[in-house]
């Protein structure tokens, strides 16, 4: 066995334990740390295929932007996680059923894809993974599932941006506009006082003192007790 089919053998087992834990891990950043690498895996089986540029657009944009969005909105979320599971076991053999549909379609369409692959020196020599050939394919053949890709990405963001500005009742929050539209007179009150001579108030009640104790000293002494 050569060496390069070692290494796919040990990314492409790597991956399948990593792909199969993220959906068996009951903590989400387990599960979002364990999805990272099973996409560092795929990368080094692009780099295999001499696919450089896709290995490093997976690494650069999945792994070091999506995954990290994906971990900061799931630790920002607070998800109960036991609460999330309720019921997993009664919706598994749907999820089950609808999973392998998918690998049934997937298999088919690779099968079909292989049948119909006629393989030529000039296609064999070509660099699978140049930013050129990528780009006239993308944005000629594949053009409209690209623009599809796109918009699902960008309202999988607008759903975490509204996830995380959802109002909560163990948090406190401030509303931005409220804050800027504050007056001074919202914030700032002046409120007249009268001024406190405190020396006059101290001399007065010293004073009292005095004359109480002079009272007391002068008073008639109790008559004593019958004998």
């Amino acid at each position: 066995m050569e060496f390069t089919t070692a290494l796919f053998y040990v990314f492409a087992a790597v991956m399948v334990l990593a792909s199969l834990r993220v959906i068996t891990a009951k903590n989400p950043v387990h599960a979002a740390l364990f999805l990272v690498l099973a996409f560092f895996n795929a990368a080094g089986i692009w780099l295999l295929l001499k696919a450089e540029f896709l290995a490093i657009v997976l690494v650069l944009v999945y792994v070091g932007a999506v995954m990290v969005l994906f971990l900061f909105v799931v630790m920002m979320l607070d998800i109960n996680i036991d609460r999330m599971r309720e019921g997993f076991w009664g919706h598994l053999p749907l999820a089950s059923g609808i999973g392998a549909l998918i690998v049934l379609e997937m298999a088919a369409v690779l099968w079909r894809g292989f049948l119909d692959f006629e393989q030529s020196p000039a296609a064999a020599a070509a660099n699978i993974g140049g930013t050129k050939e990528l780009g006239l394919l993308i944005y000629t053949k594949y053009i409209y599932g690209f623009e599809i890709a796109a918009v699902i990405l960008l309202v999988a963001i607008i759903a975490a941006v509204a996830l995380t500005l959802r109002k909560r009742k163990d948090t406190k929050a401030i509303d931005p506009a409220l804050a800027v539209r504050v007056k001074r007179n919202d914030r700032l009150r002046i409120v007249k006082v009268e001024a406190v001579n405190q020396r006059a108030i101290d001399a007065a009640n010293a004073e009292k003192a005095a004359a109480a104790a002079a009272a007391a000293a002068g008073s008639p002494a109790a008559p004593k007790e019958a004998q």
